[in-house]
This record gives C-alpha cells, structure tokens and sequence, in this order.
C-alpha cells in the first residue's frame, strides 16, 4: 500500500524544500503550548494525592490516558531523568520539541511498523539503567481508554513498577478529537491522583492489568 505524505517522511528526513515551513511548525507550536501550560500552571490551584507514590520510587513507568495529555504536561514541567518513545513521521515534530521543552533527557523513535521492536528494546535498556518514561496505554490512535498491554511487557522485562496517574480538572476545555482531549484553562483547580506502584510479575500480569485500568478510572 503506497504510503501518504502523512506517514511518508521520517522526522529526520524532511525534503530540503519544506524545511523552512517544517521548523517553524515544529518549533513555533510546542513554543506557544508550553507558554500557555507554564501560564495555566502558574494561575491554578493544582491539588496532589497520592504524590509519594513518585517520590518513594527511583524510577517508574507513569501510565495515563492519552485524553490527559495536556493534563500531564501542565502539571509536569520538569521531566529530568525521562525517556519516551514517540512515533518517528514528520508531523510528530510538535511533540518531540515539546518533551524538549518539559526535560525529557532522550526520546526514542519507534512504533509499531517504524522500529517498534528495536524501540522498546533500546527503552527497556534505559529504564534498567534507572531513567523513568511515560506510557499513553490507548495511545497513539486509541480505541479511548482501551489499555494495551505494552506498558505491562516493559514493566515485566525491566521490574520497573508502573504509576497510574489520572487527573480531574475544573474548568477544563474538551476537544473532539478522538481522545477528548482535556485541555486546562488559567485559573483552574487541577486534581492529581497518583495511584500505588505496581510491580509486574508472570503471576501477577493480568491481575496487574486490572489493577492499573481500575486506578486510570
């Protein structure tokens, strides 16, 4: 099947032609959005429970749904010692500088039909050298709120625990894409339930599995 121009150019590979209108995409969006988070949380009352959960534990793997994104990166403006796998085309740019601007130390380009195998692997290696990640388990495309299980096989090989995380937010604007995504408005009470540390285990993996889907609400 012959590829679209969506999918048909690896973020390094960009024609020479549309670079100029390429960087300034990639560039001048993520820009504005981490203006606007560092804007909405400085005006917010943003409330945590639950927080210790990430402070007794070197490293972990967050989990949260993909609709809290925007959530995530108001509250977390700060991720040093992370490392996240991000899809590799072109139009992924806006998230790559993103993760830049919030301290995402290294980001690893990878999915499923663009090295996702070689991905995870070169992750799993990080994480067992104490980096931590976050993982969108419905991501990239959904279905919404359906968990996959790639968090779990990671957790499983490194004996990294995962952290669920969810967030309610008031006021919050609801976009129509397909996550619903939340985006918070400047002056909004933000809410952070961070759940237990889960450790997977071959015995422990499906009732793991429920376990993290229950906590993600």
């Amino acid at each position: 099947m012959k590829k679209s121009i969506f999918s048909r150019y690896h973020v390094n590979e960009v024609p020479l032609i549309i670079k100029p209108m390429f960087y300034l995409y990639g560039y001048g969006i993520p820009f504005i959005l981490f203006i606007y988070f560092l804007f909405v949380n400085l005006t917010s009352k943003i409330v945590f429970t639950g927080k210790e959960h990430l402070e007794d534990n070197p490293n972990y793997i967050i989990c949260c749904w993909h609709t809290f994104i925007c959530l995530y990166f108001t509250v977390f403006l700060k991720n040093r010692g992370h490392v996240w796998l991000q899809h590799p085309t072109w139009y992924m740019k806006t998230s790559h500088v993103m993760l830049r601007f919030v301290g995402v130390k290294k980001i690893i380009f990878g999915s499923s039909g663009h090295s996702g195998r070689e991905a995870a692997n070169e992750l799993v290696t990080y994480l067992t050298n104490g980096y931590s990640t976050v993982i969108l388990p419905d991501g990239p495309s959904g279905p919404r709120f359906k968990m996959k299980k790639g968090a779990f096989h990671i957790a499983l090989q490194t004996k990294v625990p995962i952290v669920p995380i969810r967030f309610e937010a008031s006021p919050c604007f609801i976009s129509s894409n397909w996550d619903y995504r939340r985006w918070p408005l400047p002056f909004s009470e933000i809410k952070v339930i961070v759940g237990k540390a889960i450790y997977i285990t071959k015995e422990t993996f499906e009732s793991a599995y429920h376990q993290v889907s229950e906590s993600l609400g």
